[in-house]
């Protein structure tokens, strides 16, 4: 049988990559003669360059920019064969990242200033992958990496920190890196979440970033302060725009600098021409960490699910942990939904053997389809 293997990281475990090649090995141990397609896959977030790198290849470049934290880091931003270059901001801002500082302190600077970087290597086409990051700043700290200043009402520059945005007064982008006016910029995440309110950033993803429940709604509010002041120097309201929200308001500032929303698995798995890799397999393998309806979101593997549906080909799911869904829709998706825990484990210890864990379901689904394409 031919195999396409598409899943994304198993987070905190296994990367995109190894999660593909324990799928294989497990299938093998089935079916030793096995045609089997690895085809590593992300959605914007964490794992994005190197899925996209092992995909279709291109040139690693580094530059020292500003963590979250504001200390100097190296930061990676991959260069395609076709001219793009993409980053991630969960490299330069990402959440397992931090150390003790309060969210109140992160910013997104080294964003704007790794964008810098592609624009002095001649870069005029960048693709800004989104998704776990650490920060909560409304993507103000972008901004005054571009070049972008914060002023309080006496002239005076602010830090873009979270708690300094309720005292900007005026966001003067007279400094703004003029080569933006003549570069594409492409969003690329798996979240349509507006920028404010309910589901805005900081009410739905603030509190994973150390955000206090009872500090949401002021948290809130001076980022739709700052938001004012940024709209009014932008010349274009950007606040309810699907994305504005993503990687804590990161998503708000890429709009606000002409950028143009894309489903981040949608964007890959172009890239990596998965549809016709697709075409040519006989059934399709996808998974990731942990999978529930939100997984129909957006998330790489329903986008793998989408196209193996358009070309005919059963897919199936095969995931750290496959939560309840009360609606079916997660099962009318998938042709089998499996969880990786055969057993009671602990969180560590599940986390520890997912590589043999994922290879031995592999194996037990490949068993199962070789039954009954024999049966057949």
């Amino acid at each position: 049988m031919r195999w396409l293997i598409a899943p994304d990281s198993f987070k905190g475990s296994l990367t995109a990559r190894q999660a593909a090649e324990a799928m294989a090995c497990g299938i093998r141990r089935a079916e030793p003669a096995a045609e089997c397609r690895l085809c590593p896959m992300a959605d914007g977030g964490e794992g994005t360059l190197d899925a996209l790198y092992a995909a279709v290849g291109g040139t690693w470049y580094t530059a020292t920019v500003t963590d979250a934290e504001g200390r100097p880091c190296e930061a990676a931003w991959l260069l395609l064969p076709n001219g793009l270059a993409v980053i991630e901001v969960a490299r330069v801002a990402g959440l397992p990242d931090i150390g003790a500082s309060s969210v109140d302190e992160r910013d997104t600077r080294g964003v704007g200033e790794l964008i810098r970087a592609c624009l002095d290597a001649g870069v005029r086409h960048i693709a800004v992958g989104l998704g776990g990051s650490s920060t909560n700043d409304g993507g103000a700290g972008c901004l005054v990496g571009l070049g972008v200043r914060l002023l309080d009402k006496q002239g005076q520059p602010l830090l873009p920190h979270p708690d300094q945005l309720a005292r900007v007064a005026v966001v003067d982008p007279s400094g703004l890196d003029a080569r933006l006016e003549v570069t594409k910029l492409e969003i690329w995440s798996d979240v349509s979440n507006p920028l404010l309110g309910e589901h805005g950033a900081t009410a739905v993803f603030g509190p994973q970033k150390g955000v206090a429940p009872d500090a949401v709604a002021a948290l809130d509010a001076a980022i739709a302060h700052f938001a004012v002041a940024a709209d009014h120097a932008f010349g274009q309201p950007c606040a309810d725009l699907p994305g504005s929200g993503a990687a804590g308001g990161l998503g708000y500032a890429l709009h606000l600098l002409g950028g143009r929303s894309h489903s981040g698995a949608a964007a890959l798995a172009e890239h990596a021409g998965l549809l016709e890799a697709v075409a040519q397999a006989d059934w399709v393998l996808t998974g990731e960490g942990c999978s529930d309806v939100q997984t129909l979101s957006g998330k790489a593997p329903a986008r793998v699910a989408e196209l193996a549906q358009e070309a005919g080909v059963p897919v199936s799911l095969l995931s750290g942990a496959v939560l309840p869904d009360a609606t079916g829709r997660l099962a009318e998706t998938f042709d089998g939904c499996f969880s990786l825990c055969n057993r009671p484990l602990p969180l560590d210890t599940a986390i520890r053997e997912a590589g043999p864990l994922l290879a031995q379901a592999a194996e037990q689904l490949a068993r199962a389809v070789l039954a009954g394409r024999r049966g057949s």
